[in-house]
């Protein structure tokens, strides 16, 4: 039962953060092609938010990527790992349970 909640918040995390992933690249794209304005308060809440959220992740590989000019593959990078990172969660917990170690 423990366990269960464990695996469930861990799935729950690696979620939002794929979501936030997803809007922060939206809404750059939105603010690069001047469909939104970053002096609107609100956008530009909502666009710093995902900024700070997000960051530190694309940074991360940003730094171990080649530098491909203007394009940035740093978020499809984050998102294949998020994605491996989901699928690791459900083989551990498969495995725990086939042994039977999951209570």
């Amino acid at each position: 039962m423990f366990l269960d909640v464990v695996f469930y918040l861990a799935g729950a995390v690696l979620d939002l953060l794929w979501w936030a992933v997803m809007l922060a690249v939206v809404v750059q794209l939105l603010v690069n092609f001047g469909v939104l304005d970053t002096r609107n308060r609100i956008v530009w809440m909502i666009a710093d938010f995902l900024y700070r959220v997000t960051e530190p992740l694309f940074g991360r590989v940003r730094r171990v990527l080649p530098n491909f000019g203007p394009v940035d593959l740093s978020p499809l990078v984050v998102l294949l790992l998020i994605t491996a990172c989901q699928m690791l969660l459900g083989a551990i917990r498969r495995s725990l349970f086939l042994n039977g170690m999951y209570f």
